[in-house]
């Protein structure tokens, strides 16, 4: 008879989930993992690593429009059909992989998303398992846009497995997804227009940059439409009809496809976590400082699906072994969580970490905001860079270094010195007198502190 009863029984196979499975089955223990859909999570499957790839030809290309007329004659053209051939190559195999690994630890795979009984009983593939931890680590899904028509929206998952590119894209929402995928789309040859309900893309990142981004968006082609709120999706052959408001103003635009990059969120639709005790807000599962469940004891959350989240697959990892390790050692080891940067890789990338200007002005008596334009430094003058430009925000009185935003080639890079500046209590005079290799793009943050 078969034996349904666990240790540990793990929602989701991205890296949360695959981490604390992992520890949890490594330290003996008896565990079991569920995933709806290919094994290995978003980040590896359809998210974070495929679009890289997909970057990585935009990267080439864009280098070579740079710098035409300088050293290269004639500039690429970008073989999207080619491109998702290569991409594949990388994400063809995850599922598998991650299936092989996890079955050598002797950890029991079931492929459906489970639903809660009670508060340690789960319903999956028509089984009534038990297990005396539960830990929920689904990550997150784009959010529905509750307009007529909605069922005819893409969303990112079907843009990174676009066989051939349309030639009229509509994106609604100009966050991270949308403006990432914008940026590749109009490279690749697409006619691009944004949607947003707001008044400016990526509300999140510092608004002085995001205006010369904005601004570097509309010089290669992307069209923005800003406060403007959809109201309905229409199909007829091969366009698509999206209807929205501005200022009352009711106004259209056609495309072959529209995609719904308004934003992600928590992914627990189904797990009736009603029956489970497991309470929830917007924001995901709620937990405590050990990333368990304020009601049930018995479950813990990771990852984007925690209310502790921020959607970066490396944070997920964190709290992963912190779940891990609270479920092994029982709970000691609470969640804590540094300055994490953050990248929206556009071209020129768009990065940041620590405290805005907003926030520092907040939280400090006096700060020292050091903004600047530079693309009339080398670096940028080298490569014939349309953008880049830095704001570096630090305490008056130490010169300790609290904040970080950059705009440019490579700042995605360049970012992660200045978060081990901020997560270290460095100062402008520490990065001065330190000696980097020069002349790289890590090298001018001695001249922008």
């Amino acid at each position: 008879m078969e034996d349904n009863n666990f240790d540990v029984f793990v929602i989701g196979s991205g890296i949360a989930g695959q981490t604390v499975a992992k520890s949890c089955a490594e330290a003996g223990l008896k565990v079991a993992i569920a995933d709806n859909r290919e094994f290995g999570g978003t980040c590896a499957n359809r998210g974070c690593d495929p679009k890289k790839i997909l970057l990585g030809a935009i990267e080439a290309y864009e280098l070579g429009k740079n710098l035409k007329g300088k050293g290269i004659g004639k500039v690429a053209k970008i073989d999207w059909k080619q491109l998702q051939k290569y991409k594949r190559n990388f994400t063809v195999n995850i599922p598998v992989s991650t299936e092989r690994v996890l079955k050598e630890l002797d950890i029991k795979l079931f492929h459906q998303s489970p639903s809660f009984l009670d508060e340690h009983t789960l319903l999956v593939e028509g089984k009534i398992v038990t297990a005396k931890k539960i830990v929920i680590a689904t990550g997150q899904v784009p959010r529905t846009l509750a307009i007529p028509g909605a069922k005819h929206f893409k969303n990112s998952d079907d843009f990174l497995d676009l066989k051939k590119l349309p030639k009229k894209i509509v994106f609604v929402g100009g966050g991270y997804i949308g403006m990432e995928f914008a940026h590749m789309a109009v490279r690749a040859g697409a006619q691009v227009t944004i949607v947003d309900a707001g008044s400016r893309p990526l509300h999140a990142f510092d608004p002085d940059l995001v205006k010369g981004l904005r601004k570097y968006s509309e010089s290669i082609g992307i069209k923005f439409i800003f406060n403007a709120e959809p109201t309905k999706l229409k199909k007829k052959e091969k366009k698509l009809t999206l209807t929205y408001e501005v200022n009352g103003n009711e106004k259209t635009i056609e495309a072959n496809i529209v995609f719904n990059t308004a934003g992600r969120v928590p992914a627990l639709a189904g797990l009736d976590l009603g029956n489970g005790n497991v309470q929830f807000t917007d924001k995901g599962v709620e937990t405590n400082s050990y990333l368990q469940s304020i009601n049930n004891a018995n479950v813990y959350a990771c990852g984007d699906v925690s209310d502790k989240n921020l959607p970066l697959t490396p944070l997920s990892g964190r709290q992963g072994y912190v779940v891990a390790e609270n479920i092994i050692n029982g709970n000691k080891k609470e969640l804590e969580v540094p300055k994490i940067p953050s990248v929206v890789f556009t071209l020129p990338n768009l990065a940041t970490v620590g405290y805005s200007e907003e926030e520092a002005t907040s939280r400090y008596k006096n700060i020292r905001v050091a903004y600047n334009v530079a693309t009339d430094w080398f670096n940028a003058k080298r490569i014939n860079a349309p953008l880049y430009a830095y704001k570096i925000i630090m305490n008056d009185r130490t010169g300790e270094i609290v904040g970080a935003h950059l705009v440019g080639p490579d700042a995605g890079e360049t970012i992660n010195i200045l978060t081990m500046a901020i997560n270290n209590g460095m100062t402008d005079k520490d990065i001065k007198s330190t000696i980097f290799s020069y002349p790289s793009w890590v090298n001018d943050i001695k001249n922008m502190v």
